[in-house]
This record gives C-alpha cells, sequence and structure tokens, in this order.
C-alpha cells in the first residue's frame, strides 16, 4: 500500500510528463506540489529506492512501470470519486476536485471497481479527463483547443487543461461545460482573445482561457 504522500508524488510526476513519460524536473513538481525543491530531492530519492522512478541528480526523475501503474490507479481513484460527488451526491464541478483529492487515497480495488461499476463505467470526469480502465488503459486526450479553431469552425468541449475552482466558476458563469456546442466568430490578433457563440450567446474568452479548454471539431 502506497503512502498518500508517494501516491501525491506519483500522480503529479505522470501528469507533468506527457504521454512519452519524459524526464520531469525537480523544480516542476516542486511548482505542481507546493513544495520546496530540496523537500522533492528528498522524495525522488525515496520513491528510486522503492524502484518507483529512475532518479536523475540535479536533473528530476522518471516513472518506472510500476511507478507508473500506481499513478494511474491514483487518478482512476480520483476522476472515478469525482463522477460520484457531482452525479450522485450534486456537487458542482468546482467543488469535486478538493474533496477527490482525500477520497483517491482509499486503498480498496474492489471498492474502486464497485464505484465504477455503479457509475456505469464512465470513460470521462466532469472536466473532460479520461478515466483509466480497470486494466490502466488510458485513452489519449484530445490536443486540439478552442485557440486552434478558426473563424466559423464549429466544435465541442471535450475537456479542461485547467481544472482550478477559479477557472471552472468562469466556465459556469459564462455556461461554457463539457459537451457545450460552439463556434469561433472572431479572433484579435493583437492579443489573441476570441468570441465564440454558445447557446445562442456570444462569448468573449482571452488567450489563456482559449488555451485551456479542449475541443473536438463538428
Amino acid at each position: 500500500m502506497a503512502s498518500e504522500s508517494v501516491e501525491n508524488y506519483l500522480k503529479a510526476i505522470y501528469r507533468l510528463s506527457g504521454r512519452e513519460q519524459e524526464l520531469v524536473s525537480t523544480n516542476a513538481i516542486a511548482e505542481r506540489l507546493n513544495t520546496k525543491a530540496s523537500s522533492v530531492t528528498d522524495m525522488l530519492k525515496k520513491l528510486a529506492g522503492k524502484k518507483l522512478l529512475e532518479y536523475t541528480p540535479y536533473r528530476g526523475g522518471k516513472l518506472t512501470a510500476e511507478g507508473e501503474k500506481l499513478a494511474i490507479h491514483t487518478l482512476r481513484k480520483h476522476r472515478l470519486w469525482e463522477v460520484f460527488l457531482l452525479e450522485k451526491l450534486h456537487f458542482t464541478w468546482d467543488q469535486v476536485h478538493d474533496i477527490a483529492e482525500q477520497m483517491e487515497h482509499i486503498d480498496s480495488l474492489e471498492l474502486v471497481n464497485r464505484l465504477d461499476d455503479f457509475l456505469g463505467n464512465p470513460k470521462r470526469d466532469p472536466h473532460g479527463d479520461p478515466i483509466p480502465d480497470r486494466d490502466g488503459n488510458v485513452k489519449s486526450h484530445a490536443d486540439l483547443k478552442v485557440s486552434d479553431l478558426i473563424r466559423e469552425q464549429e466544435a465541442i468541449v471535450v475537456g479542461l487543461k485547467e481544472s482550478s475552482s477559479e477557472f471552472l466558476k468562469m466556465m459556469e458563469s459564462k455556461g461554457l461545460r463539457i459537451g457545450s456546442r460552439i463556434q469561433l466568430r472572431a479572433k484579435n490578433e493583437w492579443d489573441q482573445s476570441a468570441t465564440i457563440m454558445c447557446n445562442e450567446n456570444a462569448i468573449e474568452l482571452g488567450l489563456e482561457a482559449t488555451n485551456n479548454i479542449y475541443v473536438e471539431v463538428l
């Protein structure tokens, strides 16, 4: 059984490393977990000792196959709990992340698999992130963002790169959710802000927002 701290580190490194599972720097991990670089270095050495990570001094770390397996399992738990909290307990989508951060550390494989079946084996969490299946397979996320759309192009919102409470509240205030159908109406070439249509409403989005919303073109 991995400790809560170990699971948090593995999950953070997995998400930072990308699809190619590249080496992640100590500073990037420290920023992600809001801790000191020296503390990260100590933990990377411990993870390497547990054969969960390949540690390169002064550069960072890369998950081993076993470390990646544990990271994916933690993500699976987290995202299933988010679906449960939203659909069954009716929390809002900007509330579920922080609560799921606590619940993801419950160590019961049977509970996780029963939860998955109870929810109807969902494929994505409330923020559009793919939920790993019980074999650890993860469907690739869409790469296209609102900022990549061209004028008059229509698309469906399928995911979010940013899942902070503040960003989700902004999305909610503009009537944007996973599954929303949008159309790019205009893009400002100077600051890359954009105007999109959603439910017959014109919505203004800055570059930071358009870079954080994943879409699939219709």
